[in-house]
């Protein structure tokens, strides 16, 4: 068994769990066939007759060579599928924001270094030249970053399996990198920066004077909305369309997220012209009018400052958006109620003979905090027929004893109902009035056993207890007894694994797009210093030029994050209702408050740049030489 389990059953009473398990514990199952240091495994050994006789067992006659994460339908864990679709959607909700963080700090490098290459052009060096040395420049500095990051995933990696990402810890040895994942980041990273910082450049041209001058840009048009359509386009389609397999959907969802966040970011600049458009036109004061003057003049570059910031509000609406909702449908944990108390042993199996029913443990109603045990027989209709078809009989005078379970119509003496007594009940409906059946008392003897039903007060100690019992008087049962809440624990644990991704993919964007804010409008700063200092030449106060530069960055801030925030939720509604056929629940006031912190936040870091007005302004910037 596992030591985790091992260290379970010593530290519990045997009959709580230890008497489960037959025989004795002759080792340790290894690290290497373990998902997790608290996994709880055991590996029972029964003999061939022992094994013949139990239901759903079939000899093994040879070994298959397919690969088990390569399963059609995966009963435990995910298919390999299901996991590239999981690494490419957080691929895709991280690669955008990087490379806008590269292209905005190559621009900052360009703007900082106009002295060093205007050396190089009076020296012969064209404009194709010094581009070229800017992005080896920074495919350099990406080359140096990558492998420092793989230096610290190792030196950190011990820390980082403490982490339950998944609900459970890691060991150290599961967070390897092999050959094959260590060589596309270390040739794809420095790569992108230089295409990144070849594409940011492309406009840049440096004078021999050490002047950095930038062919003003045609004003944007509406066609930089087509991409966003063709986004929305794409998820709408797959609503009614909705791939069959793995592949399939991940080729259609994760094309439509992607398409939507190159759409938000094409469309910002015709968004920031719109703006500084009716800003420039309702201006009351000096500062107005000449932020949107300037941001009519340039809008790629006050977009460029937040458009980091953009995706990162996308990907936290779609993730916020999924998450509220499949919580919200599949509903809070039914703990102190009928579901979490009543526990079920099922015989729905293809076996030739059901157990009798005087195989049910006497010593189950004499455990302490056992309120009732009650047999189900299967119904003989074996096939659904009317609306008050259920697959399982039971006595009413068995059910009166627990009216929490339900109970029968008058007159009744059997009754349809589920296997386990609760059905598809919520937790806050009342208990149920079971339909009769047309079977008599004597003739329920006589029918095979469906399930046995323990209804308990909900203690540990009784539902374990009832759960070691159940085990060992129907060794053979496909099924293990267990209670409507323990399934659906199952499936909660899952979406809190999904949520924990989400939140990671969250914090991570939002990370990104504060240190790509902070360097573009740093950078912002230092390539409008000229301008800025001859307008303070011209009498314009320095809290003036501050009132702008404030009004150049939260302008396009506070328009792309209002598209931001409404197209993620609608990406998420369009995603839920082709996915599980669900309806946006609105999200909790986490959300708003992290959208809230997060502009907050941005507001504060261009407030953080300010004071460098003073310095990068003075008369000698502007003086000509």
């Amino acid at each position: 068994m596992s030591p985790a389990l091992g260290e379970l059953l010593r530290a519990q009473p045997p009959s709580a769990l230890a008497e489960r398990f037959p025989g004795r514990e002759i080792g340790t199952i290894g690290d290497s066939a373990l998902p997790s240091p608290e996994s709880l495994l055991v590996v029972v050994g029964r003999t061939p007759d022992e094994l013949s006789a139990m239901p759903g067992v079939d000899r093994v006659s040879r070994i298959m060579t397919t690969d088990p994460s390569r399963c059609d339908r995966c009963v435990i864990g995910i298919g390999a599928d299901g996991m590239s679709l999981v690494l490419w959607i957080v691929a895709g909700a991280l690669i955008v924001p990087v490379l806008i963080l590269i292209g905005t700090a190559t621009r900052l490098a360009a703007a900082r270094r106009e002295q060093r290459f205007a050396a190089m052009r009076l020296v012969g060096a064209t404009p194709r030249q010094v581009s070229m040395i800017s992005a080896v420049e920074s495919t350099v500095a990406a080359v140096a970053g990558t492998v420092v990051g793989i230096a610290l995933f190792f030196a950190f990696r011990s820390a980082l399996a403490t982490i339950p990402f998944t609900g459970e810890r890691f060991f150290a040895s599961d967070l390897s990198l092999g050959p094959f994942d260590v060589a596309p980041v270390v040739l794809g990273v420095p790569l992108a920066a230089a295409v990144v910082a070849r594409f940011a450049l492309r406009r840049v041209r440096i004078s021999p004077l050490g002047v950095t001058r930038r062919v003003t840009p045609r004003p944007p048009r509406a066609w930089r909305l087509i991409p966003l359509a063709l986004g929305v386009g794409e998820l709408l389609y797959f609503v009614s369309r909705r791939p069959s397999t793995s592949n399939g959907q991940l080729a259609a969802y994760m094309s439509g997220f992607v398409m939507i966040m190159i759409g938000l970011v094409a469309a910002g600049p015709w968004l920031t012209l719109v703006g500084s458009r009716l800003l420039a036109g309702r201006a009351r004061h000096a500062a107005a009018l000449i932020a949107g003057r300037r941001l009519a003049d340039n809008p790629h570059g006050g977009f460029r400052a937040v458009s980091g910031l953009t995706v990162a509000l996308f990907v936290t609406s779609v993730a916020t958006g999924v998450m509220t909702t499949i919580m919200a449908e599949q509903g809070a944990p039914r703990t102190g109620s009928v579901m979490a108390s009543t526990l079920s042993q099922s015989f729905e199996t293809k076996s030739e003979a059901a157990p009798s029913p005087v195989r049910i443990p006497a010593e189950l109603a004499s455990i302490p905090g056992v309120e009732g045990v009650y047999p189900v027989y299967a119904n003989p209709r074996r096939e659904p027929s009317g609306p008050d078809w259920l697959p399982g009989l039971v006595s009413c005078a068995d059910l009166a004893r627990s009216p929490e379970l339900g109970s029968c119509v008058p007159g009744a003496t059997v009754a349809y109902v589920w296997h386990d007594l609760t059905g598809l009940r919520r937790a806050s409906d009342p208990p149920p009035v079971w339909l009769a059946a047309p079977v008599d008392a004597a003739g329920l003897k006589e029918l095979s056993l469906l399930s046995v039903v323990v209804a308990t007060d909900g203690s540990v100690p009784a539902l374990e207890r009832s759960r070691t019992v159940l085990e060992a008087a129907f060794p053979d049962a496909n099924r293990f007894p267990a209670t409507v809440a323990d399934h659906e624990g199952d499936f909660r644990q899952t979406l809190v694994q999904w949520q924990q991704l989400a939140n990671v993919v969250i914090v991570a964007s939002l990370a990104i797009a504060g240190c790509s804010l902070a360097v573009s409008v740093a950078g912002g700063l230092t390539e409008r210093k000229r301008p800025f200092s001859m307008l303070r030449l011209t009498g314009v106060p320095l809290g003036m030029l501050r009132r702008v530069v404030a009004l150049e960055s939260a302008v396009p801030l506070l328009l792309v994050a209002v598209l931001a925030i409404g197209m993620g939720l609608l990406a998420a509604q369009l995603f839920l209702t082709s996915q599980l056929d669900y309806t946006l629940h609105a999200p909790g006031v986490a959300y708003y408050v992290a959208v809230a912190a997060g502009l907050v936040a941005s507001l504060a870091i261009i407030a953080s740049t300010l004071p460098l007005l003073r310095r990068i302004t003075g008369p000698e910037t502007a003086r000509n030489e």
